[in-house]
């Protein structure tokens, strides 16, 4: 069975906007690694729409720094599914799911393959309130946003997620990488 694999970039309270953070090498290595793990990217219309055509563009243009581009063509080449019940289309290697998100995450574990990648805030935390998360990484970088996007903002669980520490590592920049799966 394919693990569920939930990676994110937060502030120390738990805010979610990628613009209030840039990755500096070791992360970009981190992330690379976390996609090169993964065959099929899940994401929801937000965070799909904020890494496409972003990311490929820079796949094809290769103009950006060597991590980056290696970011690029690993994202690019990876299957995406994307949950959303208004986006009308989508690029490449990606297809549109409107079905019920849970019961559509049960079979995608069932089929053979490698971790499924997912990202975004709203997504991943319905999944988390549906149990269907089985590994996370939380990179929490060092500052207080104050405003933005919060994990699990607007989320009842029905129970407490008991997760099991795996690894951890403190970047340079004072960026901290928690590894969890779920106990």
């Amino acid at each position: 069975m394919r693990n569920v694999v939930y990676g994110i970039n937060m502030s120390i309270d738990a805010i979610c906007d990628h613009t209030n953070f840039r990755p500096d090498d070791e992360i970009m290595e981190h992330f690379i690694r976390l996609l090169q793990g993964a065959d099929l990217l899940v994401y929801g219309r937000k965070t799909y729409e904020l890494m496409v055509p972003y990311w490929p563009d820079i796949a094809k243009s290769q103009a950006e720094t060597k991590l980056e581009n290696e970011f690029a063509n690993t994202f690019t080449a990876i299957d995406k599914v994307v949950f959303s019940k208004t986006l009308q289309s989508v690029e490449g290697n990606a297809r549109i799911v409107r079905g019920n998100l849970g019961d559509e995450i049960r079979k995608l574990k069932q089929q053979p393959g490698k971790n499924i990648s997912v990202g975004g805030v709203s997504l991943p935390s319905q999944l988390m309130a549906l149990g269907l998360i089985d590994e996370y990484h939380f990179v929490i970088h060092p500052g207080i946003v104050g405003d933005g996007r919060k994990l699990l903002e607007g989320i009842s669980l029905p129970e407490k997620l008991k997760l099991k520490l795996v690894d951890c590592k403190v970047f340079k920049s004072g960026v901290l990488w928690l590894h969890y799966l779920k106990d």
